[in-house]
């Protein structure tokens, strides 16, 4: 049975992807807070991945990192922390998270790492400048990772449009907003965490084990369509 650790496995697409693995993998989960989730298969850590020193675990084959930030504000009321705390949260999370459990990783017959970019580091969005600017450096991240560790270790990135968890739940907090953000896509929808869940779910499996270096656009069509 393949072991999966989930960064963030307590909430939105974390826990989406818990649900569908958990009756056929081990799930670790390492979040601030519960999922509520009780299975034979899932053991949860309560553990802040910036501060905490992160758990031992002695199998993983896929680590996947969910961690994300929705900080929306004009450039001029941006601070330098709040810079400094997106990219703690996108970036320097993941590079912690993969240097502890790498060697860990390694010893997997296919290891891989998926990570979490946004549609805002492929298209000017207002507003956006921090959160776009710490995705970018995911991709970023990625790639380079997906070099330097081929042929061992495959290493994507899922770069969703606005997708309905707790993080955007300002932006989705009544029926006239969710009507206006479905608009603004040419599929006339936005994101549910289980679409976004499933996909993981392909990228971290046997089946995709010549996909290394990607990042997938799942944008409902705003990013490269016009219509």
């Amino acid at each position: 049975m393949k072991s999966v650790l989930i960064v963030g496995g307590s909430s939105g697409i974390g826990k989406s992807l818990v649900k569908i693995l958990v009756d056929t993998a081990t799930v670790y989960s390492i979040s601030r807070t519960s999922s509520g989730i009780v299975h034979s298969n899932f053991k949860e850590y309560l553990y802040d991945v910036l501060e905490d020193e992160l758990p031992d675990i002695e199998q993983i084959d896929a680590l996947v990192y969910c961690p994300g930030s929705i900080n929306l504000k004009p450039i001029s009321r941006l601070t330098q922390v709040d810079f400094s705390n997106d990219f703690s949260i996108n970036v320097l999370g993941a590079v912690k998270t993969v240097q502890k459990y790498l060697t860990v990783l390694k010893q997997s017959e296919n290891p891989n790492i998926l990570m979490f970019s946004s549609v805002a580091a492929k298209i000017g969005m207002p507003f956006h400048a921090s959160v776009a600017a710490s995705k970018g450096a995911v991709e970023g991240l990625v790639k380079s990772l997906a070099a330097e560790f081929a042929p061992l270790i495959r290493v994507n990135a899922i770069a969703p449009t606005l997708t309905d968890t707790s993080l955007a739940s300002k932006l989705l907090r009544n029926d006239r907003l969710k009507e206006m953000s479905a608009e603004r896509h040419p599929l006339k929808k936005y994101l549910e965490p289980k679409e976004v869940a499933e996909m993981a779910s392909f990228i971290i499996s046997d089946k995709a084990l010549a996909i290394s270096g990607q990042i997938f656009e799942m944008d409902c069509g705003i990013v490269n369509l016009k219509v």
